[in-house]
């Protein structure tokens, strides 16, 4: 018999080390987010356990989630899958290799989820997230809307904190992007940085402003070094791109049309193609509905088709 497809929200999470349950623990903590929560994991019996801790706080969320630990066939009427598995680099092994060991990895978790009909939209948490969302887009054959990475959000949202922090302002209320690779290639646009409504250059060139772009330039390095920071002081990143995943979701099952920087496909946007990047995403229930093409300089685009150019380059070598 068919299996019907019910109304509930559903999401599978694959990978239960600490960026997976960072997420978990951050959706049982976020009200109403979705019905369902299934948890795979190649060891099952961590997964288990998970499920059963996470379900011993229910009593304490503001929701009434389902949580459990399933296997591939709880992806057949899945409306969203996240992925952060992955495995380490090993001493002396290229980043080639370690991606060649990773795109075997997801195509040993892809191949099951599609032979069980699967039909809504994947989130990529497993870095190189540009990477492993393009690998996932082949290895699936989904239109690449339907794919996405979780790319600059947590970039983006360290860059409204820090900015908020310099300027003395509500993040809440700092308008600015991180685009490009989620790694050393990417930028900030600082034509596109609004305080407010005010452009933040336009707010540095003030005569009787303390606030100058020396500092903004620093403030975008101190993003760019963050994660390398994070984990020199605790071994790993974790709650961070947990909370940000927990956004991109909250923006897909609510059928939002939020405006986030995800990784995602352009096809001739900014004149790229075939590249997983960070840009400014619409999301909704179908994933990312479009692109939104910012009026960059020259400067800016040029440090954009660098940053493709790089990850391009690394996914045409490796063996999808």
């Amino acid at each position: 018999m068919e299996k019907q497809k019910s109304n509930k929200r559903k999401v599978v999470l694959i990978g239960t080390g600490m960026v997976g349950m960072s997420y978990a623990y951050a959706m049982l903590n976020s009200n109403n987010i979705c019905d369902e929560l299934v948890l795979i994991d190649l060891d099952k019996k961590r997964a288990m356990g998970e499920a059963m801790d996470l379900n011993h706080g229910i009593a304490f969320s503001g929701g009434n989630m389902d949580i459990y630990a399933g296997d591939y066939s709880d992806c057949s009427d899945a409306d969203l899958i996240t992925i952060s598995a992955g495995v380490a680099q090993k001493p002396g092994e290229s980043r080639i290799d370690l991606l060649d060991r990773n795109v075997e990895v997801f195509r040993s978790i892809i191949d099951p989820i599609m032979s069980y009909g699967f039909n809504g939209c994947f989130l990529i948490s497993t870095n190189p997230v540009d990477i492993m969302s393009y690998v996932t887009q082949k290895l699936s054959g989904f239109d690449s809307k339907r794919v996405m990475g979780s790319g600059t959000t947590l970039d983006t949202a360290r860059l409204r904190y820090l900015l908020g922090d310099y300027f003395d302002i509500d993040p809440r209320n700092v308008h600015a992007y991180v685009m490009g690779e989620h790694g050393d290639s990417e930028f900030v646009p600082w034509s596109q940085a609004h305080i407010s409504t005010m452009p933040a250059i336009e707010m540095c060139n003030k005569v009787d402003c303390k606030c100058n772009l020396y500092d903004m330039e620093k403030i975008a390095l101190d993003v760019k070094n963050a994660a390398k920071n994070i984990i020199e002081a605790k071994k790993a990143t974790y709650y961070g791109i947990g909370m940000a995943l927990v956004r991109i979701t909250r923006a897909v099952l609510s059928d939002e049309y939020s405006l986030l920087t995800l990784s995602a496909m352009p096809n001739g946007e900014y004149g790229q193609s075939d590249v997983y990047t960070g840009l400014p995403c619409v999301v909704n229930r179908m994933g990312i509905d479009r692109i939104i093409e910012l009026n960059l300089t020259e400067k800016e685009l040029e440090s954009l088709d660098n940053s493709c150019n790089i990850i391009r380059d690394i996914c045409h070598k490796l063996k999808i």
